[in-house]
This record gives C-alpha cells, structure tokens and sequence, in this order.
C-alpha cells in the first residue's frame, strides 16, 4: 500500500536527498517548474526529465531524456505524468534503483504502485511534496548523498 500515514511521508522526504522528476517542464504556468523551484529552495537536488527538451536546463538542472541517463544515485522519482504514463515511469524508476516513487496529485496507477512496492521502493501517490513538506514541519535538506 502506498504510504499515507503523515509520519511515514515526513520520514520519506527527510531521507530524500536527490529527485528526479519525471515530466518536469522549462514553463513558468505548469505546477512541476514551480515544484522544482520549490524542492531546490527546500535543498534537494531535483533533475529533470523530459524528452522534449532533453539537454536544455530547468532551475539551472541539465534535462536528461530519461532516468537511466542520470547516472548517479537516485532516492526519489516524482512522476507528473498522466496515470495512464506513469506505469512506464515507475518501470523505469526500478530499473534505475531508485529508493521511492512520488506520484503527484491526480496521478493514481494502482497496478504501477503494486509493482514499485514489489521491487521494495517505497511509493507515495495522489499528494504533492510542495503541499506535504510545509504541512509536516519537513526541515530543509542539506542535499547530501
């Protein structure tokens, strides 16, 4: 079951060092640039992902194609993809070896969910870290591994 529980959910984001966030975009008017932005400010290190504007730069991040690229350790995948996409973002976040997956509000895969739990990533879903994090009393990150 994803977690729910608002002590399991602060656990999460105080452990989470490095995001990445699967449908970031370079506008200004789409809720994932203003959630980076967000995320940044709260001292995580959040990299793009967008195949449509792979090798561009969102909050001064390059923007990778798509997880495997990233190459480094990732704790955490937040997904702003439609439900019906984020079964392949989810795959792709256990291939990577991600730790967790954070499906954005209005985002809910059921089947997905059941598979990242399977593979022993811890999932959130249908919430959103830049509501979650001020309402838990999350204390910033110092964006270390």
């Amino acid at each position: 079951m994803p977690l729910t529980r608002d002590e399991d959910i602060k656990e999460l984001l105080e452990e989470t060092r490095t995001i990445a966030m699967i449908g970031a975009s370079d506008r200004p008017d789409r809720p994932s640039y203003g959630v980076m932005a967000y995320l940044q400010s709260r001292g995580y290190r959040v990299i793009p992902v967008n195949p449509q504007i792979t090798g561009e730069h969102i909050h001064g991040e390059f923007v990778f194609r798509e997880l495997s690229q990233i190459g480094e350790p990732i704790d955490m995948v937040d997904i702003f993809r439609r439900s019906i996409a984020a079964g392949e973002a989810v795959d792709e976040a256990i291939a990577a070896g991600a730790k967790s997956v954070w499906l954005q509000i209005g985002v809910i895969n059921e089947e997905a969910a059941a598979r990242a739990e399977a593979a022993g990533l811890k999932v959130v879903m249908d919430r959103c870290p830049k509501i979650d994090i001020p309402r838990l009393g999350v204390p910033r990150v110092d964006g270390a591994h």
